[in-house]
């Protein structure tokens, strides 16, 4: 069964192998879903949703909410992004991730299910 949970976060960010608007410093309200994969337990769940809130909390929107992105990527698309965020909670959770799928825009996104 797959079991998600959403969460938002402000942060800047300018795109530097970019050639357009996106080069210069802008910022976004970052949309993101966590998605893990299991048995349901014998307690009926799959992950308690308020285990993996603290922990996304804990590993990204505590570290990226209200920050500069180019302080922690080279060059901080969506893409590159998602798939930090996948390796910072991978080995953190109690259950398989499944997917990470990180909103730009309201109607622009990346989805990641690992390499």
């Amino acid at each position: 069964m797959l079991v998600s949970k959403e969460f938002t976060f402000d942060a800047a960010h300018f795109l530097t192998k970019y050639h357009g608007k996106c080069e210069n410093l802008h910022g976004h309200t970052y949309r993101l879903r966590v998605t893990v994969e299991g048995p349901v337990g014998e307690d009926g769940m799959v992950v308690d949703f308020k285990e993996l809130k603290v922990l996304v909390k804990e590993k990204v929107i505590d570290r990226y909410d209200h920050q500069n992105l180019n302080d922690f990527f080279e060059n901080p698309s969506a893409e590159l992004i998602a798939v930090q965020i996948w390796n910072d909670l991978l080995k953190e959770l109690p259950v398989k991730l499944y997917e990470v799928v990180l909103w730009e825009t309201a109607d622009s996104f990346v989805t990641y299910r690992g390499a």
